[in-house]
C-alpha cells in the first residue's frame, strides 16, 4: 500500500507521533519525507527518548524500513548529516539526487528578506532555495560531493517498493497555494503535491491521512480565527512552543470547521488521525481502545466525522508512538 499523511490545520499537529506510529505498524518498505525542507519540525517520543526532526521522516524508528527524501524537498546537508547521526540511521537513509540544496547564501538571504519579521519565517533557508529552483540556478543533491554517499533515484525506488509512507511536513493552512497567504510556506503542502514531491503520481495513492489536533495552534503571525492569551492558554493546559523556533504557539481551543472541511476535500482525506485527545479531555491518558475513551471524547471524536465526513481511524491519546487507537478496521 502506498499512504501519503497531510496535516490539516496550522501544522503541530502531531503528525511526526502518527507517522512514527505507522511505520512500526504497518512496517512499509520505505518512509519517505515530501514538503518543504527543514523549517518544519516534528518531535517523536520512542523507547522513552524525544527525537526533534526537521529533515529525516518520523518512521525512521523502524529499523528495517528504508528512510528517504523526495526529490521536491530542499535540504540541508548539514541538518541532515547531524540527524542521521543522532537517530543512528546511517546505511539506511537516502535523498533524492534531484533534491535542492539549501547553501548559507540561502539562509542569509532569508533572514535578511522584508517579509522575514512581518510573517515569522523559519530563517532556514527554505523560501530563497525554492527561489533558486525557479530561477534555475540551484545546486542539487548530485552536485554535492559529501552527499553522494546517500543519492539515489528515490521516484525509482518507491515506484519499485510495495509499501510506502510519505510524510509530508507543514499544515495545509500554510500552503502556499491554498493557505492564508501571504503568511505561507513557500510551497504547496497538499497531499498531491506531498505524493510528487518523492515521486509518486495521484493514481499510485491508496489512502490519504489527514492529521488534525483536538485544537487549533499555529506559529508565526498571519490570520487565526478564536484566538486565546498564553495565560488562559496555559490555564487550559493546551500551551504548546515550536520545535523549530522554540516560539509559543499561538492557541484556539476551537476546531475552524469550514478550513477543515476544506482541507480534506483538496487533500482528498480518506482517514481523519486525532491528536491530544487527551490533553483536550482528561482521563484519556494512553488509552488504546475506543471504547476506554470518556463519553465526551467518544462524542467529540463522533462530531469530527459528522462534520467532515470522513472517518476518524487514529486517535492519539498521550505523548508516545503507542499511545494510539487504532480503528482502520473499521474501513474494511
Amino acid at each position: 500500500m502506498k499512504q501519503v499523511l497531510v496535516g490539516g490545520q496550522y501544522g503541530d499537529e502531531g503528525k511526526g507521533k502518527i507517522s512514527s506510529y505507522l511505520a512500526i505498524k504497518d512496517a512499509p518498505e520505505i518512509v519517505a519525507r515530501g514538503g518543504v525542507g527543514p523549517n518544519a519540525g516534528h518531535k517523536v517520543l520512542y523507547e522513552g527518548k524525544w527525537y526533534s526532526l526537521r529533515m529525516l521522516p518520523s518512521g525512521f524508528v523502524n529499523p528495517n524500513s528504508k528512510v528517504m527524501i523526495g526529490a521536491g524537498v530542499s535540504v540541508d546537508p548539514e541538518v541532515f548529516m547531524k540527524e542521521i547521526e543522532m537517530t543512528n540511521t546511517d546505511g539506511r537513509v537516502f535523498v533524492d539526487k534531484r533534491c535542492t540544496t539549501i547553501t548559507q547564501k540561502h539562509k542569509e538571504e532569508d533572514a535578511a528578506a522584508a517579509l522575514s519579521k512581518k510573517i515569522g519565517t523559519t530563517k532556514t533557508g527554505c523560501g530563497p532555495s525554492v527561489t533558486s529552483r525557479a530561477r534555475r540556478d540551484a545546486v542539487l543533491m548530485q552536485d554535492v560531493p559529501e552527499m553522494q554517499k546517500y543519492v539515489v533515484d528515490v521516484a525509482d525506488a518507491v515506484h519499485k517498493a510495495k509499501d510506502v509512507f510519505v510524510e509530508g511536513s507543514q499544515g495545509f493552512m500554510l500552503s502556499c497555494l491554498y493557505g492564508t497567504y501571504p503568511f505561507v510556506t513557500s510551497k504547496d503542502v497538499s497531499a498531491s503535491t506531498i505524493a510528487a514531491d518523492v515521486g509518486l503520481g495521484p493514481t499510485s495513492i491508496e489512502q490519504v491521512i489527514m492529521v488534525i489536533k483536538a485544537y487549533t495552534t499555529r506559529v508565526g503571525n498571519g490570520p487565526f480565527p478564536s484566538e486565546i492569551e498564553v495565560e488562559e492558554s496555559v490555564k487550559l493546559n493546551f500551551q504548546e512552543y515550536g520545535t523549530v523556533t522554540g516560539r509559543p504557539r499561538r492557541t484556539s481551543p476551537e476546531l475552524h470547521w469550514e478550513d477543515l472541511n476544506f482541507a480534506a476535500q483538496v487533500n482528498s482525506a480518506t482517514q481523519i488521525a486525532v491528536t491530544k485527545v487527551d490533553i483536550r479531555f482528561p482521563g484519556n491518558e494512553g488509552k488504546t481502545k475506543y471504547d476506554e475513551l470518556t463519553a465526551e471524547a467518544r462524542m467529540f471524536i463522533d462530531q469530527v466525522e459528522a462534520k467532515l465526513g470522513v472517518p476518524v481511524t487514529l486517535i492519539g491519546t498521550g505523548p508516545d508512538a503507542k499511545h494510539i487507537i487504532d480503528r482502520r478496521d473499521k474501513m474494511l
